[in-house]
């Protein structure tokens, strides 16, 4: 008799997983590094290749770091928002070119504009193995004690930038 109430009892388990997982955000994955420090790197500027970019760069201040590419569709559909904050000074954005090829990703810059302070170059994934990268655009939310508060997945608008990065940053400013 238990052998025939087997499958009832699996197919409502395999509901119920199913049903918790329709529920989540798919750009809501767990992240080992919220709360812990920014890891470091250091990459040659993707317009300057003789000036190093790494973690020393934005020490003591609230920033994003995005990681962005030309073949990325996701990246395309953000960059307007990324300008919009860079033009406002709303927070600096430091940018990490990733696998992608220089070329095109300088012409991209002055084509549509760029946001960043400065990008860093990662075209073989050096860094992003260490940011714990799952493809673009990523954006990581930086405090000034260089730790990591936030992880997005996917583009940046304004709409996920007030939901869940503005409160964060007002949070830990004390206010």
């Amino acid at each position: 008799m238990l052998r025939f109430w087997w499958p009832v009892v699996a197919f409502v388990a395999l509901l119920g997983f199913l049903m918790f997982g329709l529920t989540r955000d798919p750009n809501e994955l767990p992240s080992t590094f919220i709360n812990k420090p920014a890891p470091a790197f250091s990459l040659p500027s993707l317009l300057e290749p003789e000036r190093i970019v790494s973690p020393a760069d934005f020490e003591g201040e609230w920033v994003l770091v995005n990681v962005w590419a030309t073949w990325c569709v996701g990246c395309r559909q953000e960059h307007d928002f990324l300008l919009q904050l860079a033009r406002d000074g709303t927070i600096p954005i430091y940018g990490i070119n990733w696998r992608d090829n220089r070329d095109e990703a300088i012409r991209w810059l002055r084509q549509l504009g760029d946001p960043y302070v400065v990008s860093g170059f990662d075209g073989n994934n050096r860094a992003g193995i260490d940011w714990g990268v799952y493809g673009a655009p990523e954006t990581f939310l930086i405090d000034p004690g260089g730790i990591i508060r936030h992880k997005h997945l996917g583009p940046l608008s304004a709409n996920i930038w007030e939901r869940d990065f503005v409160p964060l940053i007002s949070e830990e400013a004390g206010g």
